[in-house]
């Protein structure tokens, strides 16, 4: 019988338990997933809200800013300004206006309480005159070719010389006034770009001579007639010679054929081969049932002086069609 050989029991291996995880509790794989959804949905609520409240605060600051960008743009808005030129005495345009200098510009205003400035002072008056009106008019009080309106009204008086005759009236349409036409030494001549024309004879030694026009204003129309016909002698200058210069004479209301109006006389100065020469001068601004109203002009030279009465005639025989 064979004998058992003797055995070496196996040691018993025992597996520790891993050790729990740092921190402890659920990770989010044990979690149930409507917690999972319900936290997403808590976060991306919470991020529309910051987007929207940082938008509102923007759009905030935008409309804050948006005053000061209008009025930016208003305060350099401003309406071109002429520079003088040498003037024609025969030919020159209506629609031309006189020198402007830039020295008076107006301060950006409320369209609807814009100043307006008397031709008689230099101090603004509120009013709803338009702006571009306004600076046109600071531009002639401070053009020292033209001095303000005397305050008070002032009458045009008899003047020297001696009446030509007319024969009947010149009508014109296009301006809506009426007027004397004279007969003789005047005549009448192209209108453009005028509405009328008549002029006296050349005068040797100069191309300045005696000559009456009407036409619809040529120049922006003020809140008043007396500014608006203070505006047109400015422009009057064109049709004298090169630096001339004004002195008024007279500045009174009119009625013509029941309408308002604003008569001006003044002597222009002007120097012509280095003398000293003038001319007799006036002007009627005339409210008609037009766009604008009517401009009866008439300038007379120093070398045709026993014409200066004719500015008598015309100015008191205006009629309105």
């Amino acid at each position: 019988m064979a004998a058992e050989a003797e055995t070496t029991p196996l040691p018993k291996i025992v597996v520790p338990a891993p050790p729990p995880a740092p921190g402890g509790g659920k990770g989010l794989g044990d979690m149930p997933m409507r917690v999972v959804y319900r936290t997403i949905a808590a976060v991306t609520a919470v991020a529309a809200v910051g987007v929207a409240g940082f938008v509102v605060l923007r759009g905030g600051d935008d409309d804050a800013s948006a005053p000061s960008v209008v009025a930016a743009h208003t305060a350099v808005a401003s309406p071109p300004v002429g520079t003088p030129g040498v003037s024609a005495a025969t030919t020159g345009d209506p629609a031309a206006t006189p020198a402007m200098t830039p020295a008076a510009t107006p301060e950006a205003a409320s369209p609807a309480a814009s100043p307006v400035v008397s031709s008689g002072s230099v101090t603004a008056t509120p009013s709803t005159g338009a702006a571009t009106a306004t600076a046109v008019m600071q531009a002639a009080l401070s053009d020292p070719r033209i001095p303000a309106l005397p305050e008070g009204d002032r009458r045009l008086g008899r003047l020297y010389g001696r009446a030509a005759p007319a024969r009947g009236a010149l009508k014109d349409d296009r301006s809506g006034v009426a007027f004397p036409r004279f007969a003789k030494v005047w005549k009448l001549a192209s209108a453009s770009p005028f509405a009328t024309r008549q002029m006296l004879p050349k005068v040797k030694g100069t191309n300045f001579r005696g000559l009456l026009v009407s036409c619809p204003v040529p120049i922006p129309v003020q809140a008043s007639p007396r500014d608006t016909a203070f505006l047109a002698a400015r422009w009057t200058l064109n049709h004298h010679p090169s630096g001339a210069t004004i002195a008024w004479t007279a500045s009174q209301p009119i009625t013509v054929s029941d309408r308002d109006g604003w008569l001006l006389g003044f002597t222009v100065n002007y120097t012509i081969k280095g003398k000293k020469r003038k001319a007799m001068a006036a002007l009627a601004l005339v409210d008609v049932p037009k766009d604008k109203p009517a401009l009866v002009f008439m300038t007379i030279p120093d070398t045709q002086r026993k014409h200066w009465r004719d500015i008598n005639t015309v100015m008191s025989h205006i009629r309105v069609l």
